[in-house]
């Protein structure tokens, strides 16, 4: 049976090393408080609907996000353990039985085959001159837990930093590195991930994490990109000022909208009082005109 994870309570701001996962996303804030997950799902197209649907009600594990887990463990060196399952695929019964006894005890079910492409990938971040640096063994602390509150909205806030340095940078800035997996690294494809994630708005929130919890006046907030497929190859991008900008902006306005629905107990869905228009996008409408 998986265990049950104890309950914590965090009535004061400040950095709290030792939550584990299920604890960090359980929110431990008594009145609640707002990650910089829950403020993607906050912001539009989504309405506030959404949002409060699924922060009581979690999505089951999923196989598409568990080889990400695994990478983060075996690069951070923390998190679920692995289970790994000698199959091809999930397709067999057999095989599907080992997963789900996996999710059962709490731990991150990867194919073996899965299993040696993440221990090729945690080779290639301790061999690259930058990526190595960052995540060196010793340096930092792996999943971190900050807890404060925003000065604005009187709104608790939380972040789970991947890897938390212990000292400040020469240039008195610290230094603060997210893995990232993907299958492209390339700058466009960062780009658009970038932009269809929302990490951005990541960005700015664990910068701002930092900051109001007084651990640097400066902070320097590095992706670690890195390629599924061999040879694993890395990218490490630090987002230009027009992305950090706009980042922040999008944090106040979920900051917003969450500190009015919380006041208001309400969280609106779509319109119910009227029946909306909609019509092709101006993409398509143009298609359509150039059609012979």
């Amino acid at each position: 049976m998986t265990a049950v994870a104890e309950r914590v309570v965090i009535t004061r701001p400040g950095v709290y090393p030792d939550l584990t996962d299920e604890q960090y996303h359980g929110d431990p804030v008594p009145d609640g408080s707002l990650s910089s997950s829950g403020a993607k799902l906050l912001l539009p197209p989504n309405p506030p609907a959404l949002y409060h649907w699924r922060r009581r009600n979690p999505e089951p594990p999923r196989a598409v996000f568990d080889f990400g887990k695994a990478a983060h463990k075996l690069v951070l060196g923390t998190g679920p353990e692995l289970a790994v399952v000698d199959a091809p695929d999930w397709r067999t019964a057999k095989a599907r039985a080992a997963r789900a006894a996996a999710y059962e005890a709490g731990h991150v079910p990867v194919l073996a085959h899965e299993h040696a492409e993440v221990l090729g990938m945690a080779d290639a971040i301790r061999r690259h001159p930058v990526a190595g640096r960052l995540f060196e063994p010793g340096a930092g602390a792996a999943e971190q837990s900050l807890f404060w509150i925003d000065d604005d909205t009187g709104v608790w806030r939380r972040a789970r930093l991947d890897w938390l340095p212990h000292r400040i940078s020469s240039r008195g800035r610290l230094i603060i590195p997210d893995y990232k997996t993907c299958d492209s690294a390339d700058r466009d494809a960062v780009s658009k991930a970038v932009e269809r994630y929302r990490y951005h708005l990541q960005a700015a929130w664990y910068s701002e994490a930092a900051q109001a919890l007084g651990l640097a006046e400066q902070v320097l907030f590095l992706f670690v990109f890195q390629e599924r497929k061999a040879p694993h190859l890395i990218h490490v991008v630090e987002l230009g000022a027009l992305a950090l900008r706009t980042g922040h902006d999008l944090s106040r306005q979920a900051l917003a909208i969450y500190a009015e629905c919380t006041a208001a107990a309400h969280w609106p869905g779509y319109s119910a009082d009227e029946i909306g228009l909609v019509d092709l996008p101006p993409w398509a409408r143009t298609t359509e005109r150039m059609t012979w």
